[in-house]
């Protein structure tokens, strides 16, 4: 594409100052790609200078210029750079969004996108839609936590909402291999950092809001303003795609508030109670899964799905109503839900023959492990084992709050490490011991632990396979344990180091062994 054509893209949006004349040759030349990092340039590429968590890109332009970037887009003055087309915009990172949409050819365009949003519920509402088109042979495409998906292919994704030229050449990706829908979790990150920025969306969904995340947005009000923008910017007709739909949880308070908002798109409330389009009545949870009639609006499903407790239960009327809107035919939505038994990391089920429960799950932030704590409450009588930690370099006033849930929840809390990263697991893990010492006081040794195996209290083990050893060595038949916050991680940050750990197989290791 030549670059006159490409920065077209960012005239209509953005405030755009050029630096200095530019020769007509330089601006008929052809782009042969688009880059954020210095040392990725190839000769005759755009470098675009954002500020990162760890590095500004504005102090690696001159690298870029002397690799060869044919252009430059900054939001701040940067001396002393020469040799290239020099733009300043009010805000670089839109401009990167803007930029590799317009490089790939808007392949959003070409695509029926939903985009998900919430705290918690994305991944396991995006393996349910995706079933249900899957079945009714439409070639659907996922972008989402776990990784991205299309054509039986299977990507690494390191982020849940990827940088913009990565996402955008994914979604071309896609379309040019005859890929008709994408599902996407949409982050708050993703949203804030504009990297969904040049994304139309045929349909947005929203699941909840609870705490996570406040080490980068800092307060909930910035946090929900960032999800929000899914509906009002994106969905919104002034887009130029028309106005999508919303489906809306409204049990949660901020979908209820996002419900009355918004005035120029379709809402499907969905919910528990009958006040909603989408709602579901004759409710059982049990070791199976669960059992529930789904009012439709014009009909009502029957459904049995192997996804435990009220929760999933919520997530599922959200891909329901999805389907709805997707034109799926009833018994495509309910054939789609059946068919979803596991989901990686999601209350995912180890197997025992000796007739313990035990799940990993993704459950980080305080909703999320009072959700599953309080599911497996419900579905397993026995004693209920909690081995978690908290993220290092992330909000920190959720781990007190989330050890006191463990401990409210559980009859047994083993605290421990999970993704330090560049802090002392030490302190993580008494941000979370001071939380659950004051709903459970009594602190245990692994000694005494194992002297008493009904023991109840709490135990420190900074060692997280020694800490899940632990609770499935003292568990008993009946027990059920729960190793939350990694879920279906295959790896533990600790300081700068990526180190091979995956909750699952240790517990498998664990169970082989007891």
């Amino acid at each position: 594409m030549r670059l006159s054509l490409l920065i077209e893209a960012i005239y209509s949006e953005l405030e755009v100052e050029q630096a200095h004349p530019v020769p007509a040759d330089l601006m008929d030349m052809e782009i042969p790609a688009i880059h954020y990092r210095s040392d990725s340039v190839i000769p005759g590429g755009v470098f675009v200078a954002i500020k990162g968590q760890r590095a500004d890109g504005h102090s690696f332009v001159s690298d870029a210029v002397s690799r060869g970037a044919a252009a430059v887009i900054i939001d701040r003055d940067v001396a002393g750079v020469k040799d290239a087309v020099m733009l300043r915009v009010d805000n670089s990172r839109k401009a990167l969004a803007l930029l590799a949409a317009r490089f790939y050819g808007n392949p959003s365009d070409r695509l029926v996108m939903i985009g998900i949003t919430g705290t918690n519920g994305k991944t396991t509402i995006a393996y349910l839609i995706e079933r249900m088109l899957a079945m009714q042979k439409v070639p659907v495409g996922v972008i989402g936590t776990i990784n991205y998906r299309y054509g039986g292919r299977i990507f690494d994704n390191p982020l849940t909402t990827p940088e913009a030229p990565e996402l955008q050449c994914i979604l071309a990706e896609m379309a040019d291999a005859g890929v008709t829908h994408v599902v996407m979790e949409v982050s708050s990150h993703g949203i804030a950092l504009e990297r969904v920025r040049g994304c139309l969306f045929d349909v947005g969904v929203f699941t909840n809001l609870t705490q996570d995340h406040l080490d980068f947005h800092r307060d909930m009000g910035a946090y929900w303003e960032a999800k929000k923008q899914l509906f009002t910017a994106y969905l919104d007709p002034k887009s130029g795609k028309g106005a999508g739909s919303a489906v809306i949880h409204t049990a949660d308070k901020r979908g209820r508030e996002l419900a009355a908002e918004l005035a120029h798109c379709p809402i499907i409330r969905v919910g528990m109670d009958a006040q909603n389009t989408v709602y579901p009545t004759h409710t059982a949870f049990d070791q199976t899964g669960t059992r529930a009639n789904i009012h439709m609006g014009e009909g009502e499903l029957t459904i049995r799905s192997g996804l435990a407790g009220r929760f999933n239960l919520e997530n599922i009327l959200c891909a329901a109503a999805v389907g709805r809107v997707l034109g799926v035919p009833p018994e495509g939505i309910k054939a789609g839900i059946e068919s979803v038994s596991n989901i990686p990391g999601r209350m995912e089920r180890i197997s025992d023959a000796a007739g313990r429960h035990v799940f990993v799950d993704y459950a980080h932030t305080p909703n999320a492990l009072e959700n599953v704590l309080e599911t497996l409450r419900e579905i397993n009588p026995g004693r209920l084992i909690c081995v978690f930690g908290c993220g290092g370099d992330r909000d920190m006033d959720k781990r007190p709050k989330m050890g006191a849930i463990a401990a409210s929840k559980s009859d047994l809390v083993i605290i421990t490490s999970d993704n330090p990263r560049t802090e002392s697991p030490m302190d993580i893990i008494e941000a979370i011991r001071i939380g659950a010492h004051r709903v459970l006081p009594r602190r245990l040794s692994a000694a005494e632990l194992e002297d008493d195996l009904g023991s109840t209290g709490y135990v420190v083990e900074p060692d997280r396979e020694k800490a899940i050893l632990l609770g499935i060595r003292i568990s008993k038949p009946g027990d059920t344990v729960l190793i939350a916050g990694k879920g279906h991680e295959t790896y533990q940050i600790v300081g700068s180091r990526i180190l091979d750990f995956d909750d699952r197989k240790i517990a498998e290791q664990g169970l082989s062994l007891n």
